[in-house]
């Protein structure tokens, strides 16, 4: 298993997942408030094959998703990084930056504290060299939107898709993509 690197920031510490994190994130992924723009809180077992999952994307692609430590205040808050989408739309493949954070947690700056940290990741990568990067949530995500704002990154009205794997008809299906492109290396 390939190691997570490490990240810090000057109040969050980003770092692998372990295994005293599924309560936590489970109680994340369980909690209506989070959950809200998402068709449905997730179990402990879905939760449990999400962190699976995490773990395995760093084992395939050199970046993922880490969790979200406040040193000295709270060992866990959510997680934030960057992932390739796993459903087909018309910006993919592409790498997506993300964020989910415990509803205690809102407010503070952590997750654009955190997105930024992993965009200079996500532009420093060798292989692959990324070009863009891009987030997509509900309209109705406020929070997440000013995020992407934050962050500079654009949505162009355009851009907006159809969620392939929310179904036809679902309140949450329409979703809006951001984008942001590399930073110009200085001549």
């Amino acid at each position: 298993m390939r190691p997570v690197p490490e990240r810090r920031t000057a109040r969050l510490l980003l770092r692998g997942f372990r295994g005293e994190d599924l309560a936590p994130l489970a109680a994340l992924n369980a909690d209506p408030r989070v959950m809200e723009h998402f068709p449905a809180p997730m179990s402990l077992e879905e939760t449990a094959a999400q962190l699976a999952r995490f773990r395995q994307h760093w084992d395939e692609h050199g970046f993922g998703w880490w969790a979200v430590e406040v040193p000295g205040v709270a060992p866990f808050i959510g997680w934030v990084g960057l992932a390739r989408p796993r459903f087909e739309a018309h910006f993919t493949p592409c790498v997506e930056i993300g964020w989910r954070l415990a509803a205690h947690a809102w407010g503070r700056g952590y997750a654009t504290e955190g997105a930024r940290e992993a965009l200079q990741f996500g532009w420093a990568l060798q292989a692959p060299r990324l070009e863009e990067i891009v987030a997509f949530t509900v309209p109705a995500n406020a929070r997440s939107r000013r995020v992407m704002e934050k962050l500079g990154m654009r949505h162009d009205p355009r851009d907006d898709f159809e969620h392939p794997r929310i179904p036809p008809g679902h309140p949450l299906r329409r979703h809006v993509l951001s984008r942001v492109r590399r930073p110009t290396e200085p001549a």
